[in-house]
């Protein structure tokens, strides 16, 4: 019987089994909070999530599980934050080693584009060798926290230049002219020898005699007059046949093509032929900018000219934690813009409503949907996110007060006054039958783990204890999954130890654009401080933090110059002028923890 025939003789029995198929559903998806209860225990939850990455934690290569492998950076800021309380012991030790050496080898892997920049979606082999060549705008900027946070943690030169490198890249091929940022680059394009059929990795992998003959120049003093091409062949393993394996190519369209992968490191390559390595890196970095502009006169991936509001938010908050950290002004400066973009493009004032998307027209204007979508839940949290970011990168309260706007906006529209945490869509909408909680951190953090860090940053920016209340009942919603499941979960007991180990408040009292402001600034970023809030006042009673927090009005300069109030669990320390002072101050604390 067809199903016109059966709507028509058994209505109301279908409609009732529909009925108990959604109550059925319904109940098996549901995340809520017990009355009464509370989130688990911080520490046995951060714990249990270290062992189960540990468990699965491959030591040759770093990453977790066998190919293909995904970079999964909220993996790797668990494992820094764990570090960050976890410092004098052993298990803290193997977090940071694992975190540390998984971007490493992600750095110095095919999966890294070391021509152009930025990183591949992931890599189908476990060395990081082969990638799929798809590039994502979610990637590059969770990455480029990554890469910065590892810089600060361990004063390495070579994380803050991969971080610098991924902006570069944003910067250069993932930029709207409006201050938005795009969503992809296709991973297959037209070969540049021709041809109507794309092929996988086309723009990006190169023969053997395409780099003998860009780079055939002598090298000068090297042995036996070895040529920039036998350097560069020796330092990034490629090989006359090719360097990718059949395996890794079931299509055939790699074959005899190099994916470049650092083989050596520049000191080995140095000793091999016999230069100083001052001049092996010179000659890398001149290989590398030829082979550039080669690829400029390639056939393109197709650009995917979406601009999704909620991976901008995840772009704004690369921008602005790099810049922060690197004293960057033409980074701050970008993630100002894309906080205009936001504003402007994907903000509806008269509704109160972010949109989803917006994208780029046939002659590069600039284009909404028709009709528009409004914003999802993860819309809302990446962009309160980014703003909170931007405060703290500029400390231009405008950012501060419209993360305010937008966390009352997702409140109204998601919150589940019932349960605790919130629905992924807006629960009054009629069309959607299953009101689902994200309830796993995978390629993107899920919104309710960025939700509950937000709450409590803005609890701390603004005295609203209500938000404090609000993230602890999200965590109390997701505490099975917490308990059992930590490592699905990785960005969200990150908020619970910031929940449990309470945020510092570092309150500078200075004028922003003051050199002795400014050291004092360079000490806090220069430290990786997962558990903070950072605030600039000049004790004005009418600006926005002080009409917030009062107390900010009672916190003074010594002697007329910038000063540093170190406060958590309600007791500050001594008022501090100068940066190593704070700098010992913020690290003690750190270590304590």
């Amino acid at each position: 019987m067809s199903f016109t025939s059966q709507w028509q003789n058994n209505r109301a029995a279908l409609e009732s089994s529909g009925e108990r198929i959604l109550v059925a559903l319904r109940k098996g998806t549901s995340i809520s909070a017990n009355p009464g209860g509370s989130p688990p225990l911080a520490p046995d939850v951060a714990n249990r999530c270290f062992q189960q990455f540990a468990h699965s934690y491959e030591e040759e290569y770093g990453g977790f599980r066998n190919a293909p492998k995904f970079p999964s950076p909220v993996n790797l800021m668990f494992l820094m934050s764990y570090w960050s309380v976890n410092r004098s012991t052993s298990e803290g030790v193997e977090a940071l080693q694992m975190a540390m050496h998984t971007l490493r080898m992600m750095a110095l892997g095919g999966i890294h584009d070391h021509v152009a920049q930025g990183f591949h979606r992931y890599s189908t082999d476990s060395s990081w060798h082969v990638p799929h060549f798809e590039k994502m705008l979610y990637d590059q900027a969770q990455l480029a926290v990554a890469y910065i946070t590892a810089f600060q943690v361990s004063g390495e030169q070579f994380y803050a230049d991969v971080a610098k490198n991924i902006l570069l890249y944003v910067s250069r091929d993932l930029s709207d002219k409006s201050g938005g940022f795009y969503s992809a680059e296709d991973a297959d394009s037209v070969p540049a020898s021709g041809g109507p059929d794309k092929r996988e990795g086309a723009f990006c992998v190169w023969t053997a005699s395409e780099v003998r003959e860009l780079l055939s120049d002598v090298a000068e003093g090297s042995t036996g007059g070895a040529t920039q091409a036998d350097i560069f062949m020796h330092h990034y393993g490629v090989k006359e046949q090719g360097n990718v394996a059949p395996e890794q190519d079931p299509h055939g369209e790699l074959q005899g093509q190099n994916v470049l992968i650092v083989r050596y490191s520049v000191e080995l390559t140095a000793a091999r032929f016999g230069i100083t390595v001052e001049k092996v890196s010179h000659l890398l970095a001149s290989a590398r900018a030829k082979m550039a502009d080669v690829r400029t006169t390639r056939p393109r991936p197709h650009l995917d000219t979406k601009m999704l509001a909620s991976w901008n938010g995840l772009m704004l908050s690369a921008f602005a934690r790099v810049g922060a950290v690197l004293g960057d002004e033409a980074s701050l400066e970008r993630a100002k813009q894309a906080g205009n973009f936001l504003k402007e493009h994907l903000w509806d004032s008269e509704t109160q409503t972010i949109l989803r998307s917006c994208y780029r027209g046939e002659q590069h204007e600039l284009q909404q949907m028709s009709p528009s979508i409004s914003g999802f839940l993860d819309d809302y949290a990446f962009i309160i996110c980014g703003l909170l970011d931007l405060y703290e990168a500029t400390f231009q309260t405008e950012w501060l007060q419209w993360a305010e706007e937008l966390q009352l906006r997702q409140d109204l529209l998601f919150w589940d006054d019932q349960g605790g945490g919130y629905f992924c869509s807006d629960p009054s909408d009629s069309t959607i039958l299953l009101q689902l909680k994200e309830d796993q951190d995978g390629a993107e953090p899920s919104a309710n783990s960025v939700s509950a860090s937000n709450l409590l940053r803005l609890s701390h920016y603004t005295g609203n204890q209500e938000w404090l209340q609000k993230s602890q009942q999200l965590l109390t919603a997701f505490s099975d999954r917490l308990a059992r499941v930590p490592i699905a979960l990785p960005e969200m007991v990150r908020a619970l130890m910031a929940q449990h180990y309470t945020l510092k408040q570092i309150v500078i009292c200075g004028q922003r654009d003051d050199s002795d402001t400014a050291g004092l600034l360079a000490a806090v970023n220069s430290l990786y401080l997962p558990f903070k809030v950072l605030m600039l006042t000049d004790g004005s009673p009418e600006s926005f933090l002080c009409q917030r927090l009062p107390v900010l009005s009672s916190m003074f300069q010594l002697d007329g110059v910038a000063t540093a109030h170190v406060c958590q669990d309600f007791t500050c320390s001594l008022p501090v002028t100068d940066p190593q002072e704070l700098r010992r101050l913020l690290l003690d604390g750190a270590t304590d923890s």
